[in-house]
């Protein structure tokens, strides 16, 4: 798992991030002094739909590793197409 410094916004960023079946492309993640911003999990795919990396992220239950988080937490599935090169983007909040 790679950690990165904070970005200006206040996240921190973990690549590969593992999780309840598998590994979460990245998780961001606020610092203490953002805590009033939500937790992102993000899946990225490649010619698949941006709604079959929210569902990976839902049957793997990558939320589960962030189960000490107290905050908002969005779901950001991601999906670029090759044929049409254009991306699509979901996202789902969980309270």
């Amino acid at each position: 798992m790679l950690q990165q410094p904070a970005f200006p916004d206040g996240m921190r960023l973990s690549r590969e991030m593992p999780t309840g079946k598998g590994f979460a492309d990245m998780v961001f993640l606020p610092r203490k002094k953002y805590a009033d911003r939500p937790a992102m999990i993000v899946e990225l795919k490649w010619d698949k739909g941006a709604n079959t990396a929210i569902k990976q992220i839902k049957a793997k239950q990558y939320v589960e590793a962030l189960q000490d988080y107290h905050g908002q937490i969005l779901l950001v599935g991601i999906s670029y197409d090759k044929k049409s090169r254009k991306h699509e983007c979901r996202i789902e909040k969980i309270d």
